[in-house]
């Protein structure tokens, strides 16, 4: 099968390329070519930021492929442009969503696929338009796309997501047992998928006619508290988990830049059934979170190491504050207590 990929060069993309490569298709990619590429092979590239929309019709023009996969439609206009070029013209069409276009809370737990779209972020928001476009296409005109909905996908070549987002002082602070910022009680639940098993979800849609008009949650199969995911990292760490445990609400307040996931994701259980993808697509969850986070902190030592946890400005002035907004509740606590008859103070 002759593969188009937009993108081609990102955390999943390069997981796709590789496995696309392995069974045999003819792989083509279209990007700006600004990120380096992991794969070895030289594979034939357009050059073109999709957002270029009269480029990108131009560059596609001519351009013959059985199927295209868009890892990087991240805006209505995204998906207006992807279908203007390819519609009618090829066998399946492959849209990379997210299980963001959720938002949160989930009404049922696991969620499956027919959850409501009442997403929080832009980013949601974004990719559920994108969504409601592509089938909108499919309904009405039997345009062949089919939409894939990760949630958290790590893996060598990217980082490992916390509480504060995607910087890796943590890691170095849990290495040394140093206190680490943990939203709310670490009791929430998460699963995270590595690259190489998302990616194959990817790859086995291919030629699947029955997944044409369907989306599919393509998460990890290891549900876990965040308390559970840290302590799984200390263990590969030689470290020692040490939290500090502060509401998601309360981080939002004191740094929205670097506390919106905890804010708008992380706060809420976020775990995903599997079991269509299972079904349809023959998807597996075969990498376990110790065995993933062991191989991807290997690569990332590999690759320049873990910055030095100590001196992460963000943590330390977070658990500044925090520790000075415990201070200053209690004494209020106390003024007050102490104030009312037969009370005692703390």
């Amino acid at each position: 099968m002759r593969v188009l990929i937009i993108g081609g060069t990102g955390l999943i993309s390069t997981a796709i390329v590789e496995q696309l490569l392995t069974r045999g298709h003819e792989t083509i990619l279209l990007n700006r070519g600004k990120t380096r590429s992991r794969v070895p092979t030289s594979l034939p590239t357009l050059t073109c930021d999709r957002r270029d929309t009269a480029d990108f019709l131009a560059q596609t023009q001519e351009l013959e492929v059985d199927a295209v996969i868009d890892m990087v439609a991240f805006s209505l206009e995204d998906s207006h442009a992807a279908y203007e070029a390819f519609r009618g013209r090829v066998k399946h069409f492959i849209h990379c969503s997210t299980v963001c276009v959720y938002g949160g809370p989930l009404s049922t737990l696991p969620a499956v696929e027919d959850e409501p779209h009442t997403p929080v972020s832009e980013y949601g928001i974004n990719k559920s338009a994108c969504e409601a476009f592509l089938m909108a296409r499919y309904h009405q005109e039997g345009f062949p796309v089919t939409i894939m909905r990760p949630s958290h996908t790590y893996g060598e070549g990217g980082t490992i997501i916390n509480t504060l987002g995607w910087d890796l002082c943590y890691l170095d602070r849990i290495r040394k047992g140093l206190p680490v910022i943990v939203h709310g009680d670490g009791q929430s639940l998460w699963a995270s998928a590595h690259i190489s098993d998302v990616a194959r979800a990817f790859v086995n849609v291919l030629g699947t006619p029955g997944a044409i008009g369907e989306a599919y949650q393509v998460t990890g199969d290891e549900w876990m508290t965040w308390n559970v995911y840290y302590n799984t990292l200390a263990k590969v760490l030689g470290g020692r988990y040490t939290p500090v445990y502060i509401p998601s609400t309360d981080l939002y307040a004191m740094a929205h830049d670097s506390t919106t996931a905890a804010y708008e994701i992380f706060q809420w259980p976020s775990i995903f059934d599997n079991g269509k993808a299972k079904r349809d697509l023959g998807y597996e969850y075969r990498i376990s979170w110790e065995e993933g986070a062991r191989r991807t902190l290997r690569w990332l030592e590999e690759h320049g190491g873990l910055p030095n946890g100590e001196d992460d400005p963000i943590t330390n002035r977070l658990l500044e504050a925090w520790d000075l907004a415990r201070v200053t509740s209690r004494t209020a606590m106390e003024a007050h207590v102490t104030g009312m008859p037969g009370a005692k103070a703390f």
